[in-house]
């Protein structure tokens, strides 16, 4: 206990092949009748800034969801948690990290899977200036890692309106993953990434004042050279091996004080053997494994009429205490 070794998730049909999974979702997928109310942009203590999108429909409790590596507030999995959360009286935001919103941060730094200190200083400053009596956290992918990691380094000392956290298909073992990524199966995945990467460090090469070798970069055909040329020199980090040992969030896992789900299909094909730490959900009074058969990374296709996937039910299942 809490290891929910018999999911609720049923691939419709025929569709349980991982990479239909996460293909269709991401391609295909409409969040129909839905618009954020409005952007926010919240200058952070370096002089740089973020921008949140808010759903706000007069609720009492929040939910703060965040994206994934290649994506932003406008993802589908992020609207379509947004729009449910609405309908279930929730207020909503899409968090965006640094270079995600549609315009380049004024810093070399960005974001990383085990980037923690945007998000609790955006914690802080919603505590600060307003009042909801709850605040869920929901991650998808890096996002995943990154709410878990928080909740694990907060510890006891988290706020008491932090309710619940919940990570989707989230890369808890970073160095697995990256490995997984190498794959020859997953090679249209890892092209992409590191397209889109490589894409931002360019946009923000005027900022770097030696610290980034953009011939590396050129070069980079992995996620360990790439984290070597930028992430790692741009983050603190001696090299990629580094950064993910420090920014993995399966170390933190045993720590976590407040009722936490991980939601992560066994056919996942970015994730490698760690991101199933079912021995720390069975110790844990506090971290709940969910492990469903299918759904690969972020999909979880479903066709019921409602235009709602499973992960939206189920993290309103779980962080309303159902």
């Amino acid at each position: 206990m809490p290891y929910l070794e018999q999911s609720t998730y049923k691939a419709p049909g025929i569709l349980t092949n991982t990479h239909v999974q996460t293909i269709y979702r991401a391609i295909f997928r409409r969040v129909r009748g839905f618009k954020y109310s409005e952007r926010q942009r919240i200058e952070t203590p370096d002089n740089d800034f973020l921008d949140v999108d808010w759903i706000k429909v007069g609720g009492r409790k929040l939910v703060i969801a965040l994206h994934g590596l290649a994506g932003n507030a406008k993802s589908t999995y992020i609207t379509g948690l947004m729009r449910y959360a609405s309908r279930m009286g929730w207020d909503g935001m899409g968090m965006n990290y640094r270079g995600c919103s549609g315009e380049v941060n004024r810093k070399l730094r960005s974001y990383h899977s085990g980037e923690t200190e945007d998000l609790g200083f955006l914690l802080e400053y919603i505590q600060q200036h307003f009042d909801y009596e709850e605040i869920a956290l929901v991650g998808f992918s890096l996002g995943g890692n990154v709410v878990l990691k928080y909740a694990g380094e907060q510890s006891d000392k988290i706020s008491p309106r932090i309710g619940r956290v919940v990570a989707v298909s989230a890369p808890v073992h970073l160095e697995s993953c990256s490995q997984q990524l190498d794959k020859w199966y997953n090679k249209v995945y890892l092209i992409r990434f590191l397209r889109e990467l490589k894409q931002k460090t360019y946009e923000k090469k005027h900022l770097s004042s030696g610290q980034i070798n953009y011939e590396m970069v050129r070069r980079a055909n992995s996620f360990r050279q790439f984290d070597d040329a930028v992430t790692a020199p741009a983050h603190g980090f001696r090299d990629a091996k580094d950064y993910w040992n420090r920014a993995s969030s399966l170390p933190y896992l045993s720590n976590i004080r407040v009722p936490s789900l991980l939601l992560n299909a066994w056919d996942d094909t970015f994730l490698g053997d760690p991101c199933y730490p079912i021995p720390i959900a069975r110790e844990s009074p506090y971290f709940y494994l969910e492990t469903p058969t299918y759904g690969g990374h972020v999909g979880f296709l479903t066709f019921d009429g409602s235009g709602n996937y499973w992960t939206e039910k189920r993290v309103f299942e779980f962080i309303s205490g159902m």
